[in-house]
């Protein structure tokens, strides 16, 4: 069994223009010293999943199993999820600035959260070790810098310090939510390589949640493509590189620079994401998928397998989820190649079978 296991979750929101389904049916795992990226556009459902297993989605109707450590976390109380919070699952936010406390020293920030977790932890054992933790992380002289202000760290820094409270319990998940955002290119990957290597050393498992693919592909080990409060896609890194199948994953690797070639154009999704008030009927996406079919705006398509293209096997082949994809295009339909594309545009009715336009 996963460590952390979701089956069919759903978050809703009531509001004065009716209820937003902003999960809409969400499953996945994730099992120990792994990394499950969650990728897709702003509104696609992928930071309220998460703060929803943490209780921080206050006035939402939530349903669904979220089994952690053989815990219902979605049917936890309170005083449970603080037990859990921060000692088991520790979470990353995107602005560390606004997740630290502008009026305390970041090193008692980082004591109060032992002692909140270990109560038997005195004041000085509680400094060694948030001491401890900044110099793991690569902040310079932590016995110094433990004494200063959150503004008086670099943005990284601040980043840095959080990953430091994170881990400061030695939790078995971390969530990071845009860790990584707000930081220029070589902090940034500064930051990566940081959860990296202490993600080895305590092998603690990760979901990672951001825009970014390049992240995602330097992250990952599987990746949750999220559209429209659903799954549009999920497989492991290489075979969803190699082999995406849905239309939506296709065309979020072809916007990123440089994925059609040196010098050519970027190619962005049309439209704009769906509300998640007045959802399309049928596949969500099929008002912006140029593969679009009669039956795709009607029928809403379930995760149905993918098979693996040549290539999409690695690293982290024999552990990978199955690929399944919310498409009702065929399954042979795979990859970024002139065949898969034959394959889709033939399905759509674009081309004739002898790959001539109509």
């Amino acid at each position: 069994m996963s460590l952390l296991e979701v089956t069919d979750l759903k978050v809703s929101f009531p509001t004065a223009d009716g209820v937003v389904r902003a999960v809409r049916g969400m499953s996945f795992g994730v099992d120990r010293g792994r990394t499950l990226g969650i990728v897709g556009e702003s509104g696609s459902g992928k930071s309220v999943s998460t703060q929803t297993l943490m209780g921080l989605t206050p006035g939402a109707t939530v349903t669904g199993r979220a089994l952690f450590e053989g815990r219902d976390l979605l049917a936890a109380g309170e005083k449970e999820l603080r037990r859990i919070r921060g000692a088991r699952i520790a979470m990353i936010f995107q602005d560390p600035l606004s997740s630290l406390h502008p009026l305390y020293r970041v090193g008692r920030q980082i004591e109060e959260m032992i002692k909140a977790h270990e109560p038997g932890t005195g004041r000085e054992q509680a400094r060694r070790r948030a001491v401890e933790m900044l110099g793991l992380v690569g902040i310079p002289r932590p016995d110094r810098r433990a004494g200063d202000y959150p503004h008086q760290f670099s943005g990284g820094m601040r980043q840095r310090a959080m990953i430091a409270m994170a881990l400061a319990l030695n939790p078995a998940l971390i969530i990071a939510d845009e860790p990584t955002t707000a930081l220029d290119a070589t902090v940034q990957a500064q930051i990566l390589d940081l959860m990296r290597r202490l993600q080895r050393e305590f092998g603690t498992a990760l979901i990672m949640i951001t825009h970014d693919l390049g992240v995602i592909a330097d992250m990952a080990d599987d990746v949750l493509v999220m559209y429209g409060g659903k799954p549009a896609e999920h497989a492991g890194r290489r075979g969803l590189y190699y082999g995406q199948h849905h239309p939506y994953t296709k065309g979020l690797l072809q916007s990123v620079p440089g994925a059609a070639g040196a010098g050519t154009r970027l190619r962005p999704i049309p439209g704009q994401p769906p509300s998640l008030i007045n959802l399309p009927p049928g596949c969500v996406f099929h008002p912006r998928c140029e593969y679009v079919m009669p039956r795709c705006r009607t029928e809403e398509p379930p995760l149905m397998p993918v098979p693996a293209p040549a290539g999409a096997a690695g690293a982290a082949g024999a552990a990978a989820p199955e690929h399944v994809s919310a498409c009702w295009l065929p399954p042979e339909a795979v990859g970024l190649g002139d065949e898969a594309e034959r394959v889709r545009r033939r399905a759509a009715g674009i081309e004739d079978a002898d790959g001539g336009g109509r």
